[in-house]
């Protein structure tokens, strides 16, 4: 299995992917619980969601599943939200707080380093890669983090999350202009709610390789499951809703890469 699948591309945007993989090496699967092997926690249908939306984008895709290890996670296991309910690098529950693991079968320090050299690592090396190849191209490179999840998880948040959930780590990791462009499209989009840097300000790749200084940005947008699938087992996507989400998308993918285009960076 390789684990990390890139499409290249010429555009100054890169979509990355980070939770849409569905492998499981055989020894971890076999220690997973019932809850465990449900995988309910993946970004489902990611790629299919934003296939060919702009066509000529970088896209770099984790193919092992965040159970393994999560490739959106700082790699020393530090929390992203310390005080709030989150998992780790290999988590042992998922977004439920319900163990995952059967009983005495957790990964233990070592294995979780094996781990992340295994497949954290070579992600990570990958991604580096594009982004220094895109900024070769054009100057500056913008990651695009694409994630979703259920609109109602209430161990991670209360109520039901906005549709679009937009974050640059309070304003960190991409220039304003980008953060108000994406703002400004999403709150256009009609029957559609959003929020900027709300419950999720981005994961470990966001702030990671957000440095505006440099002329690397980064933004997470954290979709709404509800608004292009099937939230509950069997997660099927659902063409009708999900093409009214694509078109939202389209339009502000796009205006993205004009935006850097144009050099209006700021």
């Amino acid at each position: 299995m390789i684990p990390v699948d890139i499409i290249r591309g010429n555009s100054p945007i890169i979509l990355v992917m980070p939770h849409s993989g569905l492998y499981i090496p055989r020894d971890i699967y076999a220690r997973l619980n019932e809850t465990g092997r449900q995988l309910s926690d993946t970004d489902w249908h990611i790629d299919r969601l934003y296939a060919d939306l702009l066509p000529n984008a970088t896209m770099v895709r984790a193919n092992f599943h965040r159970y393994v290890v999560d490739p959106n996670r700082d790699p020393s296991g530090a929390s992203l939200y310390p005080g709030q309910n989150t998992t780790g690098l290999c988590p042992l529950i998922d977004f439920d707080n319900t163990p995952i693991y059967y009983a005495n079968q957790t990964p233990d320090a070592a294995e979780i380093e094996r781990r992340r050299l295994a497949y954290h690592a070579p992600y990570h090396t990958a991604l580096e890669a594009e982004v220094a190849r895109v900024k070769s191209i054009h100057g500056v490179a913008l990651l695009y983090d694409c994630h979703s999840i259920r609109s109602k998880v209430p161990y991670l948040f209360d109520g039901a999350l906005p549709d679009f959930n937009i974050g640059s780590n309070s304003g960190q990791t991409c220039s304003r202009g980008i953060q108000d462009l994406v703002s400004e499209i999403c709150a256009k989009a009609a029957g559609y709610t959003h929020v900027v840097n709300g419950r999720f300000k981005g994961g470990w790749t966001t702030r990671n390789y957000g440095r505006p200084d440099d002329g690397v940005h980064a933004i997470q947008m954290e979709l709404s499951q509800i608004n292009y699938m099937n939230e509950t087992s069997p997660w099927i996507y659902a063409p009708p809703r999900a093409e009214k989400l694509r078109a939202v998308l389209k339009t502000l993918l796009t205006a993205l890469e004009v935006h850097i285009l144009k050099g209006n960076i700021t």
